[in-house]
């Protein structure tokens, strides 16, 4: 059995966008199994305050992940609209197909990280599914049913349970490793 690499994301964290970022320039995107998670929840199991709430700390992140896209080249501005509530645009990976989770990922991560677009607003979010081809009203339906829900609940928990405390965590061997700075330690992992 082929090592991966489990990747905690949610669409809100700039540094998850960077490290996805990554991944795709070092053409590793198949190391990796890209697990959604809701980070406000798993910030409210840990008691953490997250960096948007702390203006100091606010501040540090706005200008590091600007420093980070710069030397890593990748084209990056910080979202006005930061933080949004992504709940709904993660509970959608959920529950659309398989074939089109790639794509969801690079255009959410796009609108908002580097196109400065709101998308947790209904015409945004509308225009994605447009763009990856999902059906708007099956993908409405379906993020309010309750196994949606439960699913997304259940992977947020078990992230906490297994000591995840923020994103992006890559995860492998049993070892966790926090932070988009972390990449590379994840992969000397999955390559030892």
């Amino acid at each position: 059995m082929t090592k991966k690499i489990d990747f905690y994301f949610d669409f809100v964290s700039p540094y998850t966008y960077l490290a996805h970022k990554k991944i795709i320039n070092l053409n590793q995107r198949n190391d990796f199994i890209y697990k959604p998670i809701l980070l406000g929840g798993l910030h409210n199991l840990g008691g953490i305050t997250a960096p948007a709430f702390n203006e100091r700390k606010m501040k540090n992140m706005r200008e590091d992940c600007i420093l980070i896209a710069k030397k890593n080249e990748i084209p990056f501005i910080w979202n006005e609209k930061f933080p949004i509530n992504s709940l709904y645009l993660m509970r959608g990976y959920l529950c659309i197909e398989e074939e089109k989770k790639d794509k969801f990922i690079d255009i959410c991560f796009d609108a908002y990280w580097r196109n400065n677009l709101d998308i947790s607003e209904e015409e945004i979010l509308k225009q994605i599914l447009t763009n990856c081809e999902i059906d708007e009203n099956l993908f409405k339906q379906n993020i309010k049913d309750q196994k949606i829900k439960d699913e997304l609940k259940n992977l947020t928990s078990h992230a906490f349970d297994n000591d995840v405390f923020g994103a992006p965590t890559f995860v492998i061997n049993d070892k966790l490793f926090w932070g988009q700075d972390r990449l590379d330690y994840a992969l000397d992992e999955l390559n030892s």
